[in-house]
């Protein structure tokens, strides 16, 4: 069995949504005369690196994280190359001839170069969704999706997609690293921190093969 990590290093050259805070990383204690131990307060934003954004991101009243079923990280995932596309549309995804029953899907697009290259900046032009490709997504009874860049969907239509998503339960999982995956069928394992009441957590996101 090979494991393919597809999670990016959560550190302090990660590309930021605009007004985002990264990560704070602040010793508490240090091995040496006064401690026998090392220990770290971690500080940081829910949605920066690889992480699961659950219904309550965009929902009022939706599920939390600690609330989600577990199953739903778990599972058969498809890795569809779209490496050509400027932004998902349903052309798309109907050109994909994707397995039936299909219920995860990852996206492969050109943001991958972003992660093998380190670029730090934010890239507003960046991959995503269209409104009309969500609604396409939902439809066909697709529980999760996921993406390699910082939103699974296009920054014009951000609100629009995470809504017509997350109010059907399909959970986002974003911010994954695609570079040197192959299209085809993996089994996925994503478990969300389990943080109470949160719309968000990070995870470490694998794929086995």
């Amino acid at each position: 069995m090979k494991i393919i990590d597809i999670s990016v290093t959560i550190d302090q050259h990660l590309p930021l949504w605009p007004n985002s805070s990264g990560l704070c990383l602040t010793p508490i204690a240090r091995i040496g005369k006064k401690s026998l131990f090392n220990e770290t307060h971690i500080e940081m934003n829910a949605h920066i690196g690889t992480h699961i954004d659950a219904p309550l991101h965009f929902i009022d009243k939706g599920v939390s994280i600690d609330k989600s079923l577990l199953d739903t990280f778990i599972g058969p995932a498809v890795v569809v190359d779209l490496l050509k596309s400027k932004e998902i549309t349903v052309k798309d995804l109907e050109t994909l001839h994707l397995p039936k029953g299909v219920k995860r899907i990852l996206f492969k697009t050109s943001n991958s170069k972003l992660w093998k290259n380190k670029v730090k900046k934010f890239k507003k032009d960046y991959v995503g969704l269209t409104a009309g490709a969500a609604t396409w997504l939902v439809k066909r009874g697709v529980k999760l999706v996921g993406i390699d860049y910082l939103s699974i969907a296009k920054m014009s239509e951000a609100v629009e997609v995470h809504r017509i998503l997350l109010r059907k339960n399909v959970y986002i999982l974003e911010s994954i690293n695609l570079t040197g995956v192959k299209p085809g069928t993996y089994e996925l394992i994503s478990l969300p921190l389990k943080i109470s009441g949160a719309e968000a957590a990070p995870v470490r996101a694998i794929l086995l093969k």
